[in-house]
Formats: C-alpha cells, structure tokens, sequence
C-alpha cells in the first residue's frame, strides 16, 4: 500500500483511544453504517492517517491513527485546516484547554 499524499493538517481534541477507525467513529456518534463507508472510502486511496467524518448537528469529528497503531477518536476543527504541521500545531495550542489533549491530523 502507498503512502497517501498529505493535503493538510488537521487540530483536533483527543477524546478517547479505539483499536480501529471505525470503532473511533462509532464512539463518536457517527452511525455505523456511515463509518464503515468513510473508512472503506479512505482506504481505497491508500495507508490512512485520519478519517474526518461530521455527526448530526454539523459537529466535525476525526479518527487519527496513533504511532502505536491504535486511533484517537477526536473533535475536529476542519475551519483551522493547515498546509503546515507547525501552523497546525499552533493552532491546536490556542485550542486546548484545561488539561486536554490534542493531535493534529494528517489529510
């Protein structure tokens, strides 16, 4: 499988640790046939890094692939997409807050 190319970088807020994608989705409220889609969807264009998906309300939502290989499930901030990992990272600072953690996503 090929590396995918990197299209931007993506702040995002760690909410909790899942074995798959799909299951980071779903435990997110994204519906599970819609999770299974996006992740199929993604796949087909090669190794998957992050998985951004919307749940009702217009809520952006991620599953970022950790370096153990295991995925976060994430909020998302699709408005604060980066061209640059440091920008990205810089914005992610301005949105953490309170002892949370955040990742930045690679689309």
């Amino acid at each position: 499988m090929s590396e995918a190319p990197v299209t931007g970088y993506l702040p995002a807020i760690f909410c909790a640790e899942f074995d798959s994608p799909i299951d980071a989705l779903i435990g997110l409220h994204v519906p599970h046939d819609e999770a299974m889609d996006l992740v199929a969807a993604a796949w087909h264009r090669g190794a998957v890094r992050c998985v951004l998906a919307c749940v009702d309300g217009g809520r952006a939502v991620a599953a970022i692939r950790l370096p153990d290989g295991r995925w976060a499930g994430c909020n998302a901030f699709p408005e604060h997409l980066c061209g640059s990992l440091a920008e990205a990272e810089r914005r992610l600072r301005k949105l953490v807050k309170r002892g949370r953690k955040g990742l930045v996503g690679v689309l």
